[in-house]
């Protein structure tokens, strides 16, 4: 593999990588609370429709953000009516969640845009477009460096950037602010949390509020900015390998972003390579596809190691009185 390849490789990584990477950090902020979320999938789902609909309608790609943070906290406050409030089982309320986005979602853009379930292509400012970072151009000719800058680092839309940025935010609000102790605290032993005079059911909608800000960015950034419009099921499982690298990550920011980055690769790389031929052999195309999931099992069940959640996930809280 010659350095253009790679630096192409590495920036398709870094691309693919950032849905991953805010729904990695979304269920993060919701599980370090207490409450698990497998609804990242239909949160970004819907998200990705309502920015690419209301993007197209409007001629606005920062109307259509605000559409699917809207969209993606609208679920995330269902999520955290039934599993807070009601005290209803997080798992079942969370594929409620996907199967509600993935149904909604196709019958709205039919009744709305008649063709079959999908948007119109989204064109001029109803997409983000790439950034050229400062001196990116003038040190382009330099060897290694140069395109290194130019290629991989520059060139993104602003929601690649904001992703990158949300793993240091993340882990100064978790670590070294109040909030954040609290946050952490309620997912560990929300009663003693309660005891010191805090509210857990506000800690916990909080962060089912953030995760459904973050699975906003996430959906939005897959239809207004990685894709061009929003067609049937497109985040494709985003939202359970999201899942995964959090385990993968044992609940830490700085390790969400480098498991989100590794599986990131994967497709890059399965994406890059299709129809392989060794040896006279061809490795169909389907396979390539197929193998970031295979490779996703592969490595949560042989390298993760022992990963503990917060003791007090998945659990309701009932007050005592």
């Amino acid at each position: 593999m010659d350095y253009l390849t790679l630096l192409q490789v590495l920036d398709s990584t870094v691309r693919l990588a950032t849905p991953l990477l805010l729904a990695c950090l979304a269920g993060l902020f919701s599980e370090r609370a207490g409450i698990f979320d497998i609804g990242l999938e239909g949160k970004m789902l819907l998200a990705a429709f309502f920015s690419a609909a209301v993007a197209y309608l409007t001629g606005s790609v920062w109307l259509g953000l605000l559409a699917g943070i809207g969209s993606s906290m609208v679920l995330a406050g269902l999520h955290g009516l039934a599993s807070i409030t009601f005290r209803g089982n997080q798992l079942i309320s969370g594929v409620a969640i996907n199967f509600l986005a993935a149904g909604m979602t196709v019958l709205i853009a039919q009744d709305w845009f008649k063709q079959g379930g999908r948007t119109p292509s989204l064109i001029g400012g109803a997409r983000f477009e790439p950034i050229t970072l400062p001196l990116a151009d003038t040190l382009h000719p330099v060897p290694v460096i140069g395109p290194l800058y130019h290629d991989l680092i520059s060139g993104h839309t602003i929601l690649v950037y904001v992703a990158f940025l949300c793993v240091p935010a993340t882990w100064w609000v978790l670590y070294r602010t109040r909030f954040g102790l609290r946050l952490r605290a309620v997912g560990e032993n929300p009663a003693a949390v309660d005891t010191a005079g805090v509210s857990v059911v506000g800690l916990r909608y909080a962060a089912v509020a953030i995760c459904g800000i973050l699975c906003g960015i996430a959906g939005a950034y897959l239809a207004t900015a990685l894709q061009a419009g929003f067609v049937k099921d497109m985040t494709a499982g985003r939202g359970y390998i999201a899942l995964a690298a959090l385990i993968f990550a044992k609940w830490r920011p700085w390790y969400a972003l480098s498991s989100t980055l590794l599986f990131g690769l994967l497709q890059a790389v399965a994406l890059r390579y299709q129809n392989i031929d060794l040896g006279g052999v061809v490795i169909p195309v389907q396979v390539m596809d197929a193998l970031p999931y295979i490779l996703t099992v592969v490595i949560l069940a042989g390298f993760v190691g022992k990963a503990i959640p917060p003791r007090a996930g998945g659990e309701p809280y009932v007050k005592e009185r």
